[in-house]
């Protein structure tokens, strides 16, 4: 893709985490940036305050005159979400626009340029808004594409700083149908491999091989860090990369010890086989925050940063909006806020919400995300959410998807083994919660349960 030549770029999706941010960057190269999306959000508000015009109308007539004008110079970023019969994806491709995806996009993007790729079932955002936070504050200069608005540059997209060198890339591999395997990483971290997408990969072991495909990108020269966790589930033996380090809270290479969960924040010692750094405070909880902070830490050393500077980066690290975000924290009244929507995620998330207000009592809302995903992990979401003393359960976001038939919320019900229980509608939420009123409340899920995050921040704090 000849970058110099395009003048126009129209989004298809524009409003979702990762498009936008790729939208962010074609905007600060000066291009004109135009998009569709379905429904306006805070994030579509924000790309317009930034110059961009965005359309909710899904037909021809709300596609820019000059997009239809000059087909030469326009380049057309699309999702995979983007249902097949959209009205403006089936004009682009009639008329032989060129269109290509998000993640070829970032192909693109990262060809040529040394890139840091973060992958996984879980974990990527974070890991990769770290990597990039640590090795800014390190002064390497870096450019970052996240699936996450992360608290310290409140954006997915950080934009390197133009006195400096050539840019790193930072960016987060998105495993959903097959995207990352258009990335050219240099070093890569895999978070986890645990089953998901299975509308795409199919089955556990057809994903596994997608992340086999997505390791096998990196070069010979290259660095893969992958996690205690992944590495018992997916063998890499005789894999070109000669350095595959696994990081953990475990006895392994690349390791976190020592670990102290506090109301907001956990300490913890890092070790590598030639360093050792000694209490560390992280103010982003979790112990899976904390793995993921391993990661990171190593590839902040790998490029040079001191560890006075990784000790800084980790301590002024905020975090990624909606992962493990502490929105209230008062005594008896704390509320949380994540982005949770897969049965490890959750078991993870509750475990440390758990270790961090041992004797408080934790109400649990959850939206679950796609019929498929309920579908295919009911049993796990169940065993998961039971580590709550009171689940709420809310209807299923659909997303990408039509609803099918006997999937619904209710199906996971019967095996939570919670004290409390119940299902409830959006609308109903905080009428019932004022009935119980919550000591520990985190809401958890991917859809639109995020609109309930700054009414639920209002009831906790006047609570």
């Amino acid at each position: 893709m000849n970058i110099q030549s395009i003048h126009r770029v129209h989004f298809l999706g524009i409003g979702g985490i990762g498009m936008s941010a790729i939208a962010r960057w074609f905007n600060h190269l000066g291009k004109v940036v135009t998009g569709y999306d379905r429904t306006p959000s805070a994030l579509t508000d924000a790309l317009e305050l930034e110059g961009m015009a965005i359309s909710f109308d899904d037909s021809e007539a709300a596609i820019p005159s000059a997009i239809k004008e000059d087909k030469g110079s326009c380049l057309i970023v699309w999702t995979p979400a983007i249902p097949k019969d959209a009205v403006q994806l089936n004009y682009f491709l009639s008329k032989g626009y060129a269109l290509h995806k998000r993640a070829e996009v970032l192909g693109f993007i990262t060809a040529g340029i040394p890139t840091v790729a973060v992958a996984g079932t879980h974990g990527k955002t974070t890991t990769s808004s770290m990597v990039a936070h640590l090795l800014k504050v390190g002064g390497v200069n870096i450019s970052a594409f996240l699936g996450g608005l992360t608290q310290n540059y409140q954006s997915n997209l950080i934009l390197p700083d133009q006195d400096l060198s050539e840019p790193v890339i930072v960016v987060e591999a998105d495993e959903f149908d097959r995207s990352f395997l258009h990335l050219h990483p240099n070093t890569a971290v895999l978070t986890s491999v645990d089953p998901d997408h299975l509308d795409i990969y199919g089955d556990g072991q057809e994903m596994l091989q997608g992340f086999k495909s997505f390791a096998s990108l990196i070069p010979a020269n290259g660095k893969l860090y992958i996690s205690e966790g992944a590495s018992q589930k997916l063998p890499l033996a005789g894999f070109k990369v000669q350095d595959i380090l696994v990081y953990g809270l475990g006895k392994v290479g690349y390791a976190a010890s020592n670990i102290k969960p506090l109301p907001v924040s956990f300490v913890f010692d890092y070790s590598n086989p030639q360093t050792v750094i000694e209490g560390l405070e992280l103010h982003m909880p979790g112990y899976h925050n904390v793995e993921n902070a391993v990661a990171a830490i190593s590839i902040a050393l790998d490029f040079g940063i001191s560890e006075e500077a990784v000790r800084e980066g980790i301590a002024s690290f905020r975090g990624v909006k909606r992962r493990f975000e502490i929105l209230v924290q008062k005594e008896n009244q704390v509320f949380i806020d994540d982005y949770a929507h897969h049965p490890e995620e959750i078991k993870a998330f509750l475990g440390s919400v758990k270790a961090m207000y041992p004797q408080y009592k934790l109400t649990a809302v959850f939206q679950p995300h796609l019929f498929s995903r309920t579908r295919d992990f009911a049993k796990d979401f169940s065993k998961s959410l039971s580590l709550a003393d009171h689940v709420v359960l809310l209807d299923i976001y659909p997303a990408r998807e039509l609803p099918m038939e006997g999937v619904t919320s209710a199906m996971l019900l019967d095996d939570i083994l919670s004290d409390q229980k119940t299902l409830q509608t959006k609308e109903n939420l905080i009428p019932y919660l004022e009935q119980h009123r919550p000591e520990v409340l985190v809401t958890i899920g991917a859809g639109d349960i995020d609109r309930l995050v700054e009414p639920l921040t209002k009831f906790m704090q006047e609570g």
